[in-house]
């Protein structure tokens, strides 16, 4: 059943497409350089241009967000995970 399920998520889905992560972390000067860096690891299909933040209301924290062309599920799910891996990255969109 748990086959089936992935399967239709994916169908939902068109490869390529445009698609949006955002990732949260501590407001530190090179928090914003580091989720680039990993973005780059997986896909070169944005404009920096178009990356946008917000701080938290009290500015402890960071929101990065990045539009980018996906390719397929195995970058998204690679994307994922190592955003998620990575110890400074508190949450992944």
């Amino acid at each position: 059943m748990t086959e089936h399920h992935e399967t239709e998520q994916e169908s939902l889905m068109q490869f390529p497409c445009d698609f949006s992560i955002k990732v949260m972390g501590s407001a530190t000067d090179d928090f914003y350089a580091l989720v680039l860096e990993i973005v780059r690891h997986h896909t070169q299909e944005f404009a920096e241009k178009d990356v946008t933040t917000r701080p938290s209301k009290g500015g402890k924290y960071i929101a990065v967000t990045v539009p980018f062309v996906a390719q397929s599920r195995q970058q998204l799910d690679a994307l994922y995970e190592e955003l998620t891996g990575h110890e400074r990255v508190l949450m992944v969109l």
